[in-house]
């Protein structure tokens, strides 16, 4: 199974959350995980692969340039159905509680669900979704650092562990459709 999973990072905590996803991708037997910062990610790529994950800092409540920009360039495999039917599953990080994880990660669906694909969220049955995620993905909160000099607020073990999770979830669902997952 080959998982697409493309970031945008600002001061490495998307980064970081991207990492531990692809970690849970990797676990899973079979299955590689391809991961790019959007910077690199070519978005011709996708139509190799089985599942897609993007994520980015939550800004407002929406996606980040970066990544909106990246996913403004879907128009073609949008117009030739090329997504169709592939998985897919969105995270994001966020400086403040209540600052709109919930929203940036709909707002992350929504250009999946344009493309015709099929969203892959976070169950309950997942021991740290239920202080520290949401079911659209995974979202976390990094608070702000108190100065630009000061080392970032990376996520913990727990917050990492939910982005294990989701990859690990993504890669067996793709191949439990794929017929080439573990059984």
């Amino acid at each position: 199974m080959n998982i697409y999973i493309v970031y945008d990072s600002e001061d490495g905590h998307t980064e970081a959350l991207a990492k531990a996803i692809a970690q849970g991708v990797r676990d899973v037997q079979g299955a590689h995980a391809y991961l790019y910062h959007v910077d690199q990610a070519d978005v011709h790529d996708l139509e190799r692969m089985d599942a897609i994950i993007w994520g980015c800092p939550g800004h407002f409540g929406s996606i980040s340039a970066g990544l909106k920009t990246w996913i403004d360039k879907l128009g073609y495999l949008w117009a030739h159905g090329k997504l169709v039917d592939k998985l897919g599953a969105v995270f994001c990080t966020i400086a403040t509680e209540h600052g709109g994880i919930e929203a940036t990660m709909l707002n992350l669906i929504t250009p999946m669900l344009h493309q015709g694909m099929i969203i892959v969220g976070l169950p309950a049955t997942v021991p740290e979704n239920v202080l520290y995620g949401s079911y659209y993905g995974v979202g976390i909160t990094c608070r702000l650092e108190e100065s630009p000099d000061d080392s970032p607020n990376l996520p913990n073990d727990d917050e990492l562990a939910l982005g294990k999770a989701l990859g690990e979830r993504v890669a067996r669902l793709a191949g439990k459709m794929t017929g080439r997952g573990v059984r």
